[in-house]
């Protein structure tokens, strides 16, 4: 197994992980971004994300994507959007691997904080999780607004 920085081919592979992880957590068709989406927004000058992907036989099985954000009590912090092991690859310690290397980027990047969500229903990620050390947050709330609720709120306006 080898972790890497994920690089403009790897996109269609990633796209594979996202659609997949939509099938698992219940959104088979919530996915609208398309590989090309991925290239201009991960591969820009300015881009808005970053990736390690987990190759095994020079297949990508795993994928952590993540982004900087900035908090106004701790500074910088690192969001991991997603943390995606193929299905028929889980329980191999690839998501552990994955995990380590965006820990060890944090501590690269001075971060002060590293934070995800995790659906409620997923115990085998809670567990994962909690036994890492990292605390599961009960009092806050995950606050979307989807295009259709952006729309609707301008058109208030």
């Amino acid at each position: 197994m080898i972790i890497r920085k994920g690089k403009q081919e790897d996109m269609a592979n990633v796209l594979e992980l996202i659609k997949e992880l939509a099938i698992y957590e219940k959104e088979p068709d919530a996915v609208v971004i398309k590989e090309s989406d991925l290239i201009r927004d991960g591969f820009s000058d300015n881009p808005l994300f970053y990736t390690f992907v987990a190759e095994v036989n020079h297949k990508i099985v795993g994928v952590a994507l993540y982004y900087y954000r900035y908090s106004t009590w701790k500074g910088k912090t690192i969001h991991l959007e997603d943390l995606i092991v193929r299905e028929e690859m889980r329980g191999t310690g690839i998501g552990f691997e994955l995990y380590s290397e965006i820990i060890k980027q944090g501590k690269k990047n001075n971060v002060r904080r590293i934070e995800w969500n995790v659906l409620d229903w997923n115990t085998p990620a809670i567990k994962f999780y909690e036994k890492s050390g990292a605390r599961i947050l009960d009092d806050w709330r995950v606050v979307q607004m989807d295009e259709m609720g952006i729309n609707e709120f301008l058109d208030k306006l």
